[in-house]
């Protein structure tokens, strides 16, 4: 069965540590973080380590280098520094620059800033970026030569964006060292209205199996045996699970009951 990382928009209400602890008391095999290069210190990440060796858990991810046109590099490169000290495999990348070869040239500098990490460079796209669907996604990264860029697939924003499932199933399987999921409403937001697809990313996603993505579908066209981040964003889950452990535990009992089926 795919290993299982617990996505830090499960509990993004908590910080560092309880989102780590949160993962292992919810039988998660993995953990992902925010890193907010604003507001992390290294007080952060010397919890973060302890609490990652204390449970024994790998860093999957760490996010978001978010590209704007006006946005620093130095702040992005701090995020894959705290991933680095960290011992992360993966970095998560959004890009709200409408202008994809600044985009690409600026994820070939975060994949040269990652050399000797180990730390791959994973765009995601999505209706609510510039990079909005799989093709997009796919022309920014034939713009980036080097061997640490990734894809990111994430089933809502395949579904919302009109993304070919089939398609991914043709992306080379070395472009994707890891994958989002979750389920999600049949209803689909307004493209055009930003708090809407907002709001359907980030509070009304749902469990593995109880939405109306096709997931199965989805998962037969990934890798075999990929690493699964559930990117877990629910209000729902959030008011009837407020203690983090709790919320994970509901989070992991359902993806595998899901996964049993599929694997």
């Amino acid at each position: 069965m795919n290993p299982i990382s617990l996505a830090s928009g499960v509990v993004p209400e908590f910080g560092p540590v309880d989102t780590i602890e949160a993962a292992r008391a919810g039988g998660f095999d993995m953990v992902g973080l925010w890193v907010d290069p604003a507001e992390w210190t290294a007080a952060h990440t010397r919890d973060a380590r302890a609490a990652l060796a204390a449970t024994g858990l790998p860093l999957l991810d760490v996010e978001v280098v978010w590209l704007k046109p006006d946005s620093a590099m130095d702040d992005h490169r701090k995020v894959l520094d705290v991933g680095a000290d960290l011992g992360a495999a993966n970095v998560l990348c959004v890009s709200s620059d409408p202008d994809h070869a600044r985009t690409a040239a600026r994820l070939t500098d975060l994949c040269r800033h990652a050399e000797g990490s180990g730390i791959r460079v994973a765009l995601e796209f999505g209706i609510f970026t510039e990079v909005k669907d799989l093709r997009m996604a796919l022309a920014v990264l034939d713009m980036v030569d080097h061997p640490l860029k990734a894809l990111l697939i994430d089933p809502i924003h395949v579904d919302r964006s009109g993304s070919s499932i089939a398609e991914i199933a043709q992306v080379d399987p070395a472009l994707l060292p890891y994958a989002q999921f979750c389920d999600a409403p049949a209803q689909r937001p307004d493209p055009a209205d930003f708090n809407a697809v907002i709001h359907d990313a980030i509070d009304l996603r749902q469990q593995c199996g109880e939405g109306a993505l096709p997931l199965g579908q989805l998962y037969h066209a990934l890798p075999q045996g990929l690493p699964l981040a559930i990117e877990l964003r629910s209000a729902a889950l959030r008011d009837a699970f407020p203690h983090p452990a709790l919320r994970a535990s509901a989070v992991a009992e359902a993806t595998r009951r899901w996964l049993a089926d599929y694997a």
